[in-house]
């Protein structure tokens, strides 16, 4: 912790921060849950005044360590979302991604936050894994929906090279159409989808920022941070974040960087691509899918209907 406060205290001043203009908190990577909230009260009095005062501040937790206890004392600190790495509802899947809480445990969780008063729930489903079947995900979303979320997020499976599931190649051939249907029936619970796996009543500031190509602090062994045309990189290593917090790496972004990532964000979310950072050709190409209905346009900006698209589209216009 005493890192992470030495690294915050350097990136408020470089930054620029002032008194409300932090929109948005997000405690994530590894398991916030497992570390007792007394502990980060350091961090939230340093950054307090920086926030805004309806500024989201979200948490991840895992339902296995998030105890009544410790949803009670982080929203005592100002947390008010929690994201919940639930994954599945079924005890065999849940096995097979050897994750170590159960269903009820989730379940539990999630009840004991919006009985403390937390308004914003959101959870993470995956699928395309070993064995997965509609009728097994329709249960999952049939369980995520009958507790107090009004956000969820929906991922495929990653295959890592190297993992016991890389020997089954055949895991991939059917996601695509799998991927569709997922959303579809996410969506017919009147969650609209804001990016590529987000869906919800509530969309998430912070997720929102990154897709709106905002900058961002990156505090921790292997955060990532970006500001104006840098981006940052702390040290992966725990052990060599500890002794040295300040070890960071920047990259520098150039103008075509920025307009390829623009372009490429847009399309996957609600964002949209603005008319004026393509070029004449690009917006040619851009007209066409309007025209072909791919492609929506209004005011200045061009906005993709179909997410799973996005890449595709961008390497047309870009290419």
């Amino acid at each position: 912790m005493q890192a992470l406060l030495t690294q915050l205290e350097y990136e408020l001043k470089r930054f620029d921060a002032t008194q409300g203009s932090i929109e948005t908190l997000f405690i994530g990577g590894g398991t916030p849950s497992t570390v007792a909230p007394h502990l980060y009260a350091p961090i939230f009095n340093l950054i307090s005044p920086y926030l805004k005062k309806d500024a989201e501040i979200t948490s991840e937790a895992n339902p296995n360590s998030a105890t009544y206890e410790w949803l009670e004392g982080m929203k005592q600190l100002g947390v008010n979302r929690i994201s919940f790495g639930v994954q599945s509802f079924s005890k065999a899947k849940l096995k097979l991604l050897n994750r170590a809480h159960t269903p009820e445990m989730a379940k539990e969780a999630l009840l004991n936050a919006a009985k403390i008063g937390y308004k914003n729930l959101s959870l993470d489903l995956i699928y395309a894994t070993l064995g997965d079947t509609k009728e097994l995900l329709q249960k999952d979303i049939e369980s995520a929906f009958s507790l107090p979320i009004n956000h969820l997020s929906a991922y495929a499976l990653t295959i890592e090279e190297g993992t016991a599931f890389q020997s089954h190649p055949e895991m991939a051939s059917e996601q695509l159409e799998m991927t569709q249907w997922i959303f579809s029936q996410i969506k017919q619970q009147n969650f609209s989808q804001y990016e590529i796996s987000n869906f919800g009543t509530y969309h998430s500031k912070h997720n929102l920022g990154y897709w709106q190509y905002k900058d961002y602090i990156g505090a921790g062994a292997g955060a990532v941070g970006k500001l104006a045309t840098k981006r940052y990189y702390p040290t992966p290593s725990i052990e060599a974040y500890i002794k040295n917090p300040l070890s960071i790496k920047e990259e520098i972004l150039s103008h075509e960087d920025i307009r390829l990532e623009k372009i490429f964000l847009g399309f996957r979310s609600c964002v949209g691509v603005q008319e004026d950072i393509l070029t004449e050709e690009e917006k040619k190409r851009a007209s066409l899918l309007v025209q072909e209905k791919k492609l929506h346009f209004k005011d200045t900006t061009f906005f993709n209907p179909e997410y799973l698209l996005a890449d595709e589209i961008a390497l047309y216009l870009t290419s």
